[in-house]
């Protein structure tokens, strides 16, 4: 039998929302029949709005998709000026203030507390600047990710970003794209490092070489929630860039024939290869969905793959694509690495763009507006979003990259952050997101501010990644962190109080695996000890050279939880208890006794996040 979710789609899906929506929004939030509210807040989700948690009724997330994370002059203003217009809430955020972007791992922007009367005029402004919620949620095409620098790495082996921008001018919008089985994640990357996350979505499509020609090879079936992640798996096909539009569209219907719309807890593309395996999503897309004859894979050119491999800035390849430490000056003293772009890098055409570190990926409208006008003022005004949740300045000129950096706003938001903040990544935690059972950002905030003043990492580790997710949605992608925080409860003292199940070892690119979950329910207090203690433990048994991921790899989780001691320390949290009814408004009848993290009335679990 179809979901609740399947029937309510089948009323009213696509496109046909936004009518419905602009009515409710000029009659008011009450206008929407109380006894209809899932099969609207589900609905809504195609247009970019998840409504937030209970005791925040009327209230929504909305999500604007920035296609490979890309915003064109002007347009991260616009964003500011609607935060700081429109997302102000009832209660200040102790960390962050009153009004605030989140950049997220998909290379998008949410903002919060907007209310739906104000969405009409909000749309207004956003498409008038080329900017739109649609399908940033819902069960369709998402927010394209892949190189944040693409078109401007000067060791971009493939041009990929027109394949991506066509890919999303094609698909977002189109009937019969619009309503599949559940969330279309897709990849384009043209580079060598792998920061398109290909390993981790529905579809990638990666650098390839075969008889002389550049193109992709196409892998499907990645993804991570549920607690069953799935690297994507090679189905053998090449493509170039001018048939990529019909294999991914081929695919992507695929799986709105054959994917699983009986149950939603099963309905995604990884599933779909676990049933059949690669061979015959190859043969059925092949007979079924293309009209031409697919290739045989080619050469994979992802051999310099960096991104999360546990080893230092510019480790596996070149210095960085900038060459900027070769040339000396200003830009050497700002190394960054191709695996998550932060640092000073030179561009293919000469100049440089900047990454900043933004911590957890939330900047206050304030901040949005400043970066705007400095990304305006020594640059073309262009910004992008990575999938680390930061933000990167593009085409600053060498004679204005001095007077750039040292502008006060990167104090805050620095291109050489310690690696702790660097490593930081946080989803929405209790504060919006009915799933969570944990505070995330703020308290990955402090945990990470407590790392830099209290822990040193070892010798020669350059970086350390600390990804603190909510619920076992894995918005916060913890599974391919070095560390990886998992929201729980537990009883201290006698007291209801939040935890986290700590997992190591995880990340991508060479060797890609996901972490080892070798410690449950730690009190949250007791979590920045625990982390002080595995990288005492780390330094003293690691051998000569062995990188974090490799030193877990060959421990088992016995001797590993032993590791990860947890110990009450200098750090205190104001956040560990219920964190539900510290700052925010939150349902009265929520405690911290209640069970696990709700979920819809089919049973699954619906991410507030990416």
């Amino acid at each position: 039998m179809p979901t609740d979710v399947e029937e309510w789609k089948s009323e009213v899906y696509g496109q046909e929302i936004r009518e419905h929506l602009m009515e409710f929004a000029e009659r008011g939030w009450e206008s929407i029949p109380e006894d209809e509210h899932d099969a609207w807040f589900e609905r809504f989700k195609w247009w970019g709005l998840y409504h937030q948690r209970a005791g925040q009724e009327s209230y929504f997330m909305m999500r604007i998709g920035t296609p490979n994370g890309i915003l064109e002059p002007g347009q991260l203003e616009v964003v500011g000026e609607i935060a700081d217009e429109y997302a102000r809430g009832p209660a200040e955020n102790p960390e962050f203030g009153a009004a605030y972007a989140d950049f997220t791992t998909r290379q998008s922007i949410q903002l919060h507390w907007i209310r739906l009367e104000d969405v009409p005029e909000i749309f207004d402004k956003l498409e008038s600047n080329g900017l739109t919620t649609q399908q940033a949620c819902g069960d369709s095409w998402r927010n394209i990710v892949g190189c944040p620098v693409a078109g401007k790495d000067a060791n971009e082996v493939v041009d990929a970003l027109p394949v991506a921008e066509n890919l999303n001018e094609t698909f977002k919008g189109d009937e019969d794209h619009a309503n599949l089985p559940r969330k279309w994640k897709v990849s384009v990357t043209g580079c060598r490092e792998g920061c398109g996350q290909g390993d981790i979505n529905d579809l990638a499509l990666e650098p390839a070489e075969k008889d002389g020609r550049m193109g992709f090879n196409v892998r499907v079936g990645g993804g991570l929630s549920r607690n069953e992640p799935r690297l994507a798996r090679d189905i053998d096909v090449f493509v170039t860039p001018e048939q990529a539009e019909a294999v991914s569209g081929g695919l992507s219907l695929l799986f709105d024939e054959y994917g699983d719309r009986e149950d939603r807890y099963n309905a995604r593309m990884k599933f779909l290869v676990d049933e059949w395996g690669p061979e015959e999503i190859r043969q059925t897309l092949q007979e079924e969905f293309v009209d031409f004859e697919l290739e045989r894979a080619g050469e994979d050119l992802r051999d310099q793959y960096t991104y999360n491999a546990g080893d230092g800035p510019g480790a596996g390849g070149h210095d960085h694509a900038d060459g900027a430490a070769a040339d000396g000056g200003v830009a050497a003293q700002y190394p960054g690495g191709d695996h998550d772009h932060v640092g000073v890098h030179r561009q293919d055409d000469g100049n440089f763009y900047v990454g900043l570190n933004v911590l957890v990926g939330r900047m206050g409208a304030a901040d949005v507006l400043e970066l705007a006008k400095l990304a305006d003022e020594y640059g073309s005004g262009e910004a992008r979003l990575t999938q680390r949740q930061n933000v990167i300045v593009t085409d600053v000129p060498e004679s204005d990259l001095e007077a750039f950096l040292d502008e006060p706003l990167l104090d805050d938001y620095a291109p050489d952050p310690n690696p702790f903040m660097r490593g930081s990544v946080a989803c929405t935690g209790t504060e919006f997101c009915s799933l969570s059972i944990v505070e995330t950002k703020n308290r990955q905030v402090r945990y990470a501010r407590w790392l830099k003043e209290n822990v040193e990492l070892p010798e020669s580790v350059e970086e350390f990644h600390v990804h603190l997710s909510g619920c076992t949605a894995s918005c916060a992608q913890p599974q391919i962190a070095d560390v990886s925080l998992r929201g729980m409860k537990t009883r201290k003292d006698g007291e209801a109080v939040e935890a986290l199940d700590v997992g190591l070892g995880g990340g991508l690119g060479e060797d890609p695996r996901f972490a080892d979950w070798v410690a449950q329910r730690i009190p949250a207090d007791e979590v920045p000890g625990a982390i002080e203690n595995l990288l005492d433990g780390f330094a003293e048994a690691r051998e000569d050279g062995e990188s974090f991921r490799e030193f877990v790899e060959e421990r088992d989780e016995e001797a590993l939880a032993e590791l990860v001691e947890p110990e009450e320390t200098s750090y205190e949290d104001p956040y560990m208890h219920n964190t539900k009814t510290t700052w925010y408004p939150y349902a009265e009848e929520d405690g911290m006794d209640d069970g696990p993290a709700p979920v819809h009335s089919d049973e699954y679990p619906a991410e507030a996040d990416d």
